[in-house]
């Protein structure tokens, strides 16, 4: 008898830069489809695969550094994003990860207008790419944190885009990365309100883009459920193209 295709299928694997930005619900999406994944903690310093195809996917968290940084560990990784895309094995970023497949696909990442902290609108983009991966949705409320932006990479498609950011969202065959935040938990927005002191403290003043804790924690467990739905759409999307074991 043959076997279930996720029996045969290989890992995700699952790339932390931070300890405080985990998979979060991406690890919980995947634990209910029975897809197995490996988190490969590089701000450990645990070694990055050497080969992208020994998986079915990689995903990419967030982080509070830049791709601009002179880190160690960031060559071999926009090189480990280059490989995966050439070879078809597909990609998924969550903010700095979606940063770094911007700058490995030829792309760049610079200081977005404003700090984008809190929840806010994302404006699904008009176009063919956009609904292959939302459906009919042409809004919802997602979480941001970050301070840069990328360009879109020559070949890829501009999908969604935000008030204080226009490139919320790209896709490139079966590649997606993402500016904003859908890989949420109520304990992630929780622990992640413990740095926004230090978060703001450079800013000369507060904008409207950047959310208080108390605004940020209001109506939390119902704001991320709706937010894990979106995220279930994203993810189902993106793992109609993971690679299955021969």
């Amino acid at each position: 008898m043959q076997k279930p295709v996720i029996d045969r299928m290989k890992p995700v694997a699952i790339c932390r830069y931070s300890a405080t930005e985990g998979p979060g619900y991406f690890a919980i999406y995947l634990d209910s489809k029975g897809i197995p994944w490996r988190e490969i903690k590089v701000d450990r310093g645990e070694p990055l695969p050497s080969d992208p195809r020994d998986f079915s996917g990689l995903a990419l968290m967030g982080g509070a550094m830049s791709v601009n940084d002179a880190l160690a560990w960031i060559p071999g990784m926009l090189e480990l994003i280059r490989s995966a895309v050439s070879m078809d094995v597909p990609v998924l970023g969550h903010c700095l990860g979606g940063q770094l497949m911007a700058r490995a696909m030829g792309g760049v990442v610079t200081g977005n207008p404003v700090k984008e902290i809190g929840w806010g609108r994302v404006v699904v983009a008009e176009n063919e790419v956009a609904k292959s991966w939302f459906g009919e949705m042409r809004e919802f409320e997602s979480f941001h944190w970050h301070g840069e932006t990328f360009s879109i990479p020559r070949g890829a498609q501009n999908i969604a885009s935000s008030e204080y950011c226009a490139n919320q969202a790209f896709s490139l065959g079966r590649h997606l990365a993402m500016q904003c935040h859908v890989e949420m938990t109520p304990q992630l927005v929780r622990t992640w309100c413990g740095e926004w002191q230090k978060e703001v403290a450079s800013l000369s003043a507060r904008t409207q883009s950047v959310q208080s804790p108390p605004e940020i924690l209001r109506d939390l467990d119902e704001r991320v459920a709706k937010l894990n739905g979106v995220a279930r759409g994203l993810y189902d999307r993106w793992l109609s193209g993971l690679h299955v074991t021969p």
